[in-house]
């Protein structure tokens, strides 16, 4: 018997730059997230979101962002 199909999760990828010059490519965001009125800017929420738990698992603060841009473009 065929197996029913996983419900696929599309994500929209980032580039992130900080404050500090430092830059991080292809950071995941869930594209339902994105694409209403107010364009991109709930993926840096998100990506902020990200951010906040890595700093708590590894103890270094995280980076305020300067700009995100959809990769790619």
């Amino acid at each position: 018997m065929a197996k029913k199909p996983t419900a696929r999760q599309e994500f929209v990828l980032f580039d992130v730059t900080y404050e500090d010059g430092s830059q991080r490519s292809n950071r995941r965001v869930d594209a339902s997230l994105l694409g209403g009125l107010d364009g991109d800017e709930p993926a840096r929420t998100a990506i902020m979101d990200q951010d906040r738990a890595i700093a708590e698992r590894s103890g270094i603060p995280p980076l305020a962002i300067k700009s995100i841009k959809r990769s790619g473009k």
